[in-house]
C-alpha cells in the first residue's frame, strides 16, 4: 500500500503542455494528508485558449501578477523535502499521469531546468483495473465519488489533487 507520495494536478492555459497556469499538490505521509499547496502560475506561452478557460475558469487577468514556474517549483520542492527529509525519491501521483508528467517535463524544458526523473503513478490506470466497467467512466470526479470523496470545484488544481490523493490512498 502506498503511504508516502505527492498528489499533483496542473491546469494549462492553452494546448501547450508547458502553459501551466495553476498547480495543486497534496503531500501524503504515512497515509495521512499532511500538507497542501496551491498557486497560480504565469503561463508560458502566456495566452489562454477559449476551451481551457471554459474548463477551469482561469484567464490572463488571473495570472498577470502570478509568479513564474521556477519560483513556484522552489516552494513545492521545499515543502516536499521538509515533509520527507530522509527520502529523495517520493513518487508523484496524478489522475491521468501522462498529462501532468508531460506538463512538468515541458515546463522544466521551457525554463531550461534539469528535470529529475520523477516517478509518476497513475490513479486513472488503477481505477480502470479496480472498477473496470462498473463505473460509467473513469474521470476524476466519477472515481473520486466511487472512493467516497465528494469532489467540489472540479478543475481547480488543489481540489483535483485532493481527490487524487484520496483515490491513491484507496487504490494504490
Amino acid at each position: 500500500m502506498l503511504r508516502d507520495f505527492v498528489a499533483i494536478d496542473f491546469e494549462t492555459a492553452n494546448q501547450q503542455p508547458c502553459s501551466v497556469c495553476s498547480v495543486g499538490i497534496v503531500i501524503v505521509k504515512n497515509g495521512k494528508m499532511v500538507d497542501s499547496f496551491y498557486s497560480l502560475i504565469q503561463p508560458e506561452p502566456n495566452y489562454y485558449s477559449y476551451m481551457c478557460q471554459q474548463v477551469h475558469g482561469l484567464s490572463q487577468k488571473d495570472t498577470d501578477d502570478a509568479p513564474i514556474f521556477p519560483e513556484v517549483w522552489k516552494e513545492i520542492e521545499l515543502r516536499i523535502t521538509t515533509a520527507f527529509p530522509e527520502k529523495s525519491n517520493i513518487p508523484f501521483v496524478a489522475h491521468n499521469a501522462c498529462f501532468d508528467k508531460g506538463c512538468l517535463k515541458a515546463v522544466f524544458k521551457v525554463y531550461q531546468l534539469d528535470y529529475p526523473d520523477y516517478l509518476f503513478l497513475d490513479t486513472l490506470t488503477a481505477a480502470r483495473k479496480q472498477f473496470g466497467h462498473s463505473l460509467p467512466n473513469h474521470q476524476l470526479h466519477t472515481v473520486a465519488a466511487a472512493c467516497g470523496f465528494d469532489l467540489q470545484n472540479h478543475h481547480h488544481a488543489l481540489a483535483d489533487a485532493e481527490a487524487c490523493a484520496k483515490i491513491a490512498l484507496d487504490l494504490l
